[in-house]
């Protein structure tokens, strides 16, 4: 936990990667799988391949997207807990300000999956918001609680916890271990605890409840390496080798584990969670060396903008109809290129959401969930 010493600077690192995460499913993802379709360039496709997710088991770029969210929102805890301590909060309004968060992304994500049509028996209630404000809200709250390696000892109890509950408890009909989909322990025990209408009716929900338990690990995963980038005994390029060695490290793990327990998204399975921390540490390493580091940051400004109201453009894409803006915007110019209009068309859809986020940025305008 943060002391109520001077807290370090905001790294700018942080935003950016966030940023980059979100650039894929804001128009990044859609403009890679439109020039793939046009040019049939075999890197393209391989990238567009990138950009799906895999039917069940295995693993692709677009499942690193929400792990990856999590993550970094589990780095920005120890400096934004110390932050709050030097301006003199005590430690009961930090368990306030963490639990309204959770909630409140909670109760967003049931907005986002339509709360107000007042359909309760239709609603989804499981959500991508929401496993965030509950894997956050707990991870916070062993983060407040707990050292380092009191977070690492939660970490691999989660992960051999939740590892243990779907290989030896049985379900009703499926009996224990079945990682088929509806069969699992997690979709079981989703079905009979959620409310309202699941992704897959009547079989399982990918934003289900138990699978929020290992997400609590890669919280505090992202927590972890947080605390360490506080450290001052380290250099900065010394942190970013050691982060990229426990990346490594992770991803051989995760490697490993997957022959038992296979790497999936779905169950967000503990190899699915050491997987993503790997890849996240790898990445965290590179932008902290670049931007905080060498201070080679100008390149990064395009994510920063996105990453600084990341939560706000995810509501926005699904609230605001950015096509019809981009259209009337670029409509005549888009309709001048041909066979490449829908390129075109995807790249000014996202151009629109930037431009609202750079105003944003300007004038110092943040969702602060």
């Amino acid at each position: 936990m943060a002391d109520n010493s001077q807290p370090l600077a905001r790294l700018k690192s942080l935003d950016a990667l966030r940023g980059f995460d979100m650039f894929w499913i804001i128009g990044g993802g859609a403009i890679v799988h439109e020039a793939a379709q046009l040019t049939k360039w075999s890197w393209l496709e391989w990238m567009s391949g990138q950009l799906h997710h895999p039917e069940w088991h295995g693993f692709t770029f677009y499942d690193l997207i929400f792990p990856l969210f999590l993550f970094l929102a589990g780095v920005s805890m120890p400096y934004s807990f110390e932050k709050r301590l030097y301006r003199g909060d005590s430690k009961k309004l930090l368990y306030r300000h963490v639990l309204l968060r959770g909630l409140a992304l909670v109760v967003l994500g049931w907005v986002y999956n339509g709360l107000l049509n007042f359909d309760w028996e239709n609603l989804r209630y499981p959500s991508v918001l929401g496993r965030i404000g509950l894997a956050y809200l707990f991870a916070a709250l062993i983060v407040l609680n707990a050292d380092t390696r009191g977070c690492l000892l939660w970490i691999a109890g989660l992960l051999v916890g939740y590892w243990a509950a779907l290989k030896f408890i049985p379900v009703p009909g499926f009996g224990a271990g079945d990682l088929t989909p509806g069969h699992t322990f997690t979709d079981y025990v989703d079905r009979l605890l959620i409310p309202g209408k699941m992704l897959y009716p009547g079989k399982r929900d990918p934003e289900g409840l138990l699978g929020t338990i290992p997400a609590i690990a890669t919280a505090l995963a992202g927590a972890v390496a947080g605390q360490f980038l506080k450290k001052a005994q380290y250099s900065g390029a010394v942190k970013s080798l050691l982060m990229a060695a426990a990346g490594v490290a992770c991803l051989v793990a995760a490697w490993l584990w997957n022959f038992e327990f296979p790497i999936n998204k779905n169950l967000w399975t503990s190899s699915f969670v050491l997987h993503c921390a790997g890849w996240s540490l790898l990445l965290l390493a590179l932008f902290y060396l670049v931007i905080d580091v060498w201070h080679i940051g100008g390149w990064s400004f395009f994510f920063v903008v996105i990453g600084s109201n990341s939560i706000l453009i995810y509501l926005s894409q699904h609230m605001v109809d950015f096509s019809h803006t981009a259209n009337s915007l670029f409509g005549g110019l888009i309709s001048l290129t041909g066979q490449w209009e829908p390129l075109w068309g995807t790249v000014a859809y996202l151009a629109v959401e930037w431009i609202l986020l750079y105003v944003l940025y300007r004038n110092r305008i943040f969702l602060r969930v």
